[in-house]
């Protein structure tokens, strides 16, 4: 069989992936993106954007349950599922078609097919009609992402769960969902539903939700769900699970049962059966691609960009992968230390995050004095009746500079990237302490925020403090 030879082959259509393919197209070298299913990848079909669009529906829906407080009344209130799900199916259709037109703009090719490796830079791509295509490239990106990861709990494959991908797409609202797992999607999802008139569990194995989260987080979260009725069992052990989601389920270890169950887990990345042995690439533990600061694989001119390599588990960390590949294959020495990764949880309210945590100081023995505030003295939030939560920043015992920055509150995920342009542009706090900020806005928030600034926080090992 003849070969089809590339100067970069991309296997994925990822975030990373499908960015770097384009813009190596519009420099003129013969790219190509090949993509078993999900064009553009998981974000714009089954993840990040259709959440997002669910999501939103959800808190229209429990502007309704609210209506009195606006004034409103609320009479013959019903959610139409089906129509939920066709807005989203709406929106993903359009992305895809937003994604194809790039690729013909870009001059990138898109081979639709399952795509493994058969020798070094050397791909075999299984495609729609049964047909097969071989392709060698003479740089090589893995951009394969993760999926949703399924534990080996008894009964629970045979259980038939949800995930975020059969969740987002329900034509109607469960009689009673547990959510397995605390984590991003986890409480995403069980907000949603809950506000579409689902009662609602969290079954979490820690001992308490956003474990990894300063207590505070974990505590504003709880009481969020709790308020609106979600039930939280922390410090679960699931031993085995019994029946069929959709129909009836019982988790057993916890006595809990329910009509549906959505795991959410954590992800896998999506490595297995795709020949990365033969191809010279290796993988680690929990089968992750193997890449340096470079995102440069154990083989040479082969990059993994996104999930697959390990990189934290966002689209916007994906993105930067790609500017970081496309840098170093023209010969940048650009790599991924040092790096903010901001992050944002998008229930309601959002809870936002960059740089450090007052756990991670404190575990790190670093200094530091913390500004904290309720959101009811931003008094954007009174005209809103957005009231719940908080804002906090650690600023640096030394320079003034601000290390970390932590939002539970409306427009959290706005608010930060205010922090984050001034985290790297190194500007003490008083920079946003003393500037005018328009009235009323959220942003305004940071003056009240800056002007309530602690002593240095006393550390356990402060030999260690910087």
């Amino acid at each position: 069989m003849n070969k089809k030879e590339y100067d970069v082959l991309v296997l994925g259509s990822g975030e990373g992936g499908k960015f770097i393919a384009w813009t190596l197209a519009k420099q003129g070298l013969k790219s190509a993106v090949i993509e078993r299913k999900y064009i553009g990848g998981s974000c714009p079909n089954i993840a990040c954007l259709p959440s997002k669009n669910v999501i939103h529906s959800a808190k229209v829906a429990s502007y309704f349950f609210r209506s009195e407080e606006f004034g409103l009344t609320k009479e013959n209130v019903k959610i139409h599922m089906p129509v939920v799900r066709d807005r989203k199916r709406k929106m993903v259709d359009g992305l895809i078609q937003m994604h194809l037109d790039l690729f013909q703009k870009s001059g990138a090719e898109l081979i639709t097919g399952f795509g493994r490796f058969i020798g070094p830079k050397t791909i075999e791509v299984l495609l729609p009609d049964g047909g097969r295509q071989v392709l060698v490239g003479k740089k090589i990106v893995i951009s394969t992402g993760s999926r949703a990861s399924l534990e080996s709990i008894p009964g629970l494959a045979e259980s038939q769960p949800l995930t975020h991908i059969e969740a987002l797409d329900l034509d109607h609202i469960p009689d009673h969902l547990l959510v397995l797992g605390g984590g991003y999607v986890g409480l995403e999802l069980a907000q949603a539903m809950r506000r579409f008139g689902s009662r609602v569990t969290i079954i979490e194995r820690n001992e308490r939700l956003a474990h990894r989260e300063d207590l505070d987080v974990s505590e504003g979260l709880l009481e969020l769900f709790q308020s609106e009725g979600i039930d939280v069992v922390t410090g679960a052990n699931v031993q085995r699970v019994e029946g069929k989601s959709g129909q009836w389920v019982k988790l057993h270890g916890t006595d809990l049962e329910g009509s549906h169950l959505l795991v959410a887990t954590g992800r896998t990345p999506n490595t297995q059966g795709i020949g990365l042995d033969l191809a010279g690439v290796e993988t680690m533990d929990r089968g992750f691609v193997k890449v340096n600061e470079r995102l440069q694989t154990t083989a040479p001119d082969v990059w993994a960009v996104g999930d697959c390599a390990g990189s934290p588990h966002f689209t916007h960390i994906a993105f930067d992968d790609f500017r970081i590949v496309v840098d170093n294959i023209a010969g940048g020495q650009r790599t991924t230390a040092g790096r903010f990764v901001p992050f944002c949880l998008f229930t309601d309210p959002e809870l936002a995050r960059i740089g450090l945590s007052e756990s991670e100081a404190k575990a790190k023995g670093i200094s530091y004095r913390l500004a904290k505030i309720s959101m009811l003295k931003v008094l954007r939030t009174r005209t809103l009746s957005e009231t719940r939560g908080f804002m906090k920043a650690l600023i640096d015992s030394k320079s003034d500079q601000i290390l970390g920055f932590t939002m539970f509150g409306v427009g959290a995920g706005e608010m930060m990237a205010s922090i984050q342009i001034a985290m790297i542009a190194g500007l003490p706090y008083t920079a946003l302490k003393d500037a005018i900020f328009t009235h009323p806005t959220l942003s305004e928030g940071f003056i009240p925020l800056f002007d309530d600034i602690s002593v240095p926080v006393k550390l356990e090992n402060p030999k260690r403090a910087r």
